[in-house]
């Protein structure tokens, strides 16, 4: 089978734009796994943060907020 070579060339640059994209995915899953990891971890502590703050009585937070007081 004769093929083009117009076409021989498309594929050809097809092929060669598919590695380029395979290499730019890739850098972006290892920014991903890179960034994620951080940001999951800063969440949790920022979560924690504030259940500290809830529980405490002296925070500032705390202080100005109206008193429970039951009749």
């Amino acid at each position: 089978m004769v093929v083009d070579e117009s076409i021989t060339n498309s594929l050809n640059r097809i092929a060669d734009n598919q590695e380029e994209m395979i290499d730019v995915l890739k850098r972006i899953a290892d920014h991903y796994d890179g960034v994620v990891p951080v940001m999951t971890r800063n969440a949790k502590r920022v979560e924690k943060a504030h259940e500290e703050v809830e529980d405490n009585p002296y925070s500032l937070q705390n202080i100005f907020k109206p008193s429970r007081q039951e009749n």
